[in-house]
């Protein structure tokens, strides 16, 4: 077999090797693994996303075991949120912000209703009678 120092030199690069870019490539791929959940959920248009996403890093920090719940959460469809607001998605904007239904639909009935605005119902109003009055 080969001996010397060329092939010790070619095991200590390996050696080298091994123990920085493999172990960096393993967290990789462990990472990439922990966010496919909050990947899907914001391809789906999940009104949830931003919780999938904090329960994927919660996951990396209690060791994966909240993962498959990330996992099922990003599948599934949010009933209880569709039966509140009418919709089971929620739309992004090219910027990645999120455009929420329910905030929107909030925002709209604060500035389009006319009973936000009250001076215009007061001026309007009879004037209460006297106590002992008649009229």
């Amino acid at each position: 077999m080969h001996s010397g120092p060329m092939v010790d030199m070619i095991a200590d690069y390996i050696a080298i090797f091994v123990l920085f870019f493999v172990p960096a490539l393993l967290i990789y791929i462990f990472w990439m693994i922990h966010i496919l959940p909050e990947k899907i959920a914001h391809q789906r248009n999940h009104p949830q996303a931003d919780a999938i996403q904090t329960l994927c890093l919660l996951s990396l920090v209690f060791g994966g075991m909240l993962w498959p719940i990330a996992w099922l959460w990003a599948y599934s469809k949010p009933v209880l949120y569709k039966m509140a607001y009418g919709t089971d998605r929620i739309e992004h904007a090219p910027d990645g912000v999120l455009h929420d239904a329910p905030h929107d639909l909030a925002h709209a009935v604060a500035h389009d209703s006319p009973a936000s605005d009250s001076t215009s119902h007061v001026a309007d109003a009879p004037a209460p009678h006297a106590a002992g009055g008649r009229s």
